[in-house]
């Protein structure tokens, strides 16, 4: 069983940008898709950025062009660069993985932007 652990997460201000880190116990060459996503309180899980095995992204409409998804195969790692963070990507960020037709999950990293 893939275990997928999370890191990168914290408190910034409005404006900053954080890093977070997903690392698979698995080769993650040959995972089908990897993805972001988040749950913000009271609200449902929701993808902010997906990643397929042969390198095409996607991206949620509410974070294009300031959120950057990426994976190091060597390392077994995937990225989610976050820029220009707003108050409303405040939420748990939680790291999946698509292999063969299962989901894995992360235990997830909280993000909060607040000033």
């Amino acid at each position: 069983q893939v275990q997928l652990v999370e890191s990168g997460g914290g408190l910034v201000q409005p404006g900053w940008s954080l890093l977070l880190s997903c690392a698979s116990s698995e080769s993650i060459f040959n995972f089908n898709a990897m993805g972001w996503y988040r749950q913000a309180p009271g609200k449902q899980r929701e993808l902010v950025a997906r990643i397929a095995v042969g390198g095409r992204t996607d991206y949620a409409d509410s974070v294009k062009a300031r959120f950057t998804i990426s994976k190091d195969n060597a390392e077994n790692t995937m990225y989610l660069q976050m820029n220009s963070l707003r108050p409303e990507d405040t939420a748990v960020y939680y790291c999946n993985a698509n292999i063969r037709a299962r989901n894995f999950w992360g235990q997830g990293t909280q993000v909060t932007v607040s000033s």
